[in-house]
């Protein structure tokens, strides 16, 4: 029995300029901050936050796709890697939004100060 070695460097390539992409629309959305995004808002907080939450989902959603090697496996084993990981990620999200807003206001309203 012989096994023929199949070349990935094409697939390589491809993952390496798509992830180069996605880094890049990020970088240069986060130096020039368009104002039509940092000023408008969606469920209290600015779309630029939400563009970048969403980009850097899609990044990690990608990461386990493509190095994971999970577009070979059943449909089960999919969703037993990536749901968990989706439902952690969107409860740190609500986490961490719940929280700062809660932080935010106790700075904003209270005699405690800014000091850092």
């Amino acid at each position: 029995m012989s096994h023929e070695h199949v070349s990935n460097t094409k697939r390589i390539w491809n993952v390496f300029f798509l992830l180069s992409a996605v880094t890049i629309v990020e970088v240069v959305l986060g130096i020039f901050k368009p104002e039509v995004l940092h000023m408008n808002s969606f469920l209290s907080m600015n779309l630029l936050n939400w563009i970048f939450i969403l980009l850097t989902i899609y990044k990690a959603y990608y990461i386990v796709w493509a190095f994971m090697h999970m577009e070979g496996e059943t449909t089960s084993l999919k969703n037993a890697v990536v749901a968990p990981l989706v439902f952690l990620i969107l409860y740190l999200i609500f986490i961490l939004l719940v929280e700062g807003h809660y932080i935010y206001g106790i700075f904003k309203d209270s005699t405690i100060k800014w000091n850092f």
